[in-house]
């Protein structure tokens, strides 16, 4: 089954035929794009989905399509949280915990993307402390309500081949802030967070994974100028003209959010599990050359010894052990 499917399958293609009644998903970031679109077509095969969001009216606008289109018992629940906030997230945990219901997948597909400068609630780096830490947080104490036979889908990037990982001054406390730079890290972080918690989930039956959407025009780059972007796209097309190969196309939405219900649903649990996935199928992981719209993993971002150094440093960054 996940041979049929690649860079431009969309969501509905990607769940054709498959029968969600009675699952139940958490999906956090339901209040624009790949969260919008995911929620949307796991409902309209039958799932539960509860959705956060830190704009609460935001989100029901948003989302009125996904209740919209329920089917077969699909619906749809929203609960306050700001993954920038570790009060918001403990307070959301606890609400899921205390209401008790479990899930079947968990997909943690919020974030930010090359954010200025600045500072969570609780003093982290932007989008560290919001794409890694509070997802961290949320994921562990939320884990035993993830059933047997259940997964976690970290929604990551590409975007972690743009600076190498280190786990000195994730804060940007002393080294130059740069926004990419920061990005590449937190999504680096989400990458060995998965692969991390594959490993320590896999015996209650449990998988985790971590992926790269693609290229998609979303609110997630509200922070960059517009003038960038389309230099950006202007040097890939060159570079892709002088291989020969067509220019450079976005995803829709739905071909975006494809990879995440593909992790979350299709894909053999034992293929995904601790791995990087794109395009609805398995990364390879390399150390070549590689261009900006080209598949691959780097290794930093799949080593398991990196992936337990960063779990130890975010457990003494958050204050938590789990």
């Amino acid at each position: 089954m996940s041979g049929l499917f690649g860079a431009t399958s969309t969501t509905d293609e990607v769940l054709a035929g498959v029968d969600l009644k009675g699952k139940r998903v958490l999906v956090t970031g339901i209040s624009a794009g790949l969260g919008v679109e995911t929620a949307r077509v796991l409902a309209a095969h039958g799932a539960q989905v509860t959705g956060t969001a830190r704009d609460l009216a935001k989100a029901r606008v948003a989302t009125e399509v996904v209740r919209a289109g329920a089917a077969d018992g699909g619906s749809l629940d929203i609960i306050e949280l700001d993954l920038a906030s570790l009060a918001s997230v403990r307070a959301c945990a606890d609400a899921l915990i205390s209401d008790g219901r479990p899930f079947n997948v968990v997909i943690a597909n919020a974030g930010v993307m090359a954010a200025p400068f600045g500072r969570t609630a609780d003093g982290f780096e932007t989008q560290f402390g919001t794409n890694h830490l509070g997802h961290f947080v949320l994921v562990n104490r939320i884990a035993p309500l993830v059933k047997s036979g259940g997964r976690v889908v970290i929604v990551a990037s590409s975007g972690h081949r743009m600076a190498p990982f280190s786990l000195d001054d994730l804060n940007f406390e002393s080294k130059t802030y740069e926004p990419w730079a920061a990005y590449a890290q937190s999504k680096t972080a989400n990458i060995l967070f998965a692969v991390e918690l594959d490993r320590r989930l896999k015996e209650r039956g449990i998988r985790a994974t971590a992926l790269h959407p693609g290229g998609i025009q979303t609110e997630l780059d509200r922070h960059l100028d517009p003038d960038m972007i389309e230099g950006m796209i202007t040097q890939i097309n060159a570079a892709l003209a002088a291989e020969g190969k067509p220019p450079f196309q976005w995803k829709t939405v739905p071909q975006g959010a494809a990879t995440s219900v593909w992790a979350g649903f299709v894909a053999p649990a034992d293929v995904v599990g601790g791995k990087y996935c794109e395009n609805c199928h398995l990364s390879e992981v390399t150390d070549a050359e590689i261009s900006p719209i080209s598949e691959g993993v780097r290794t930093y971002a799949v080593d398991p010894e990196t992936a337990r150094a960063l779990w130890a440093k975010s457990e003494d960054m958050v204050g938590e052990r789990f």
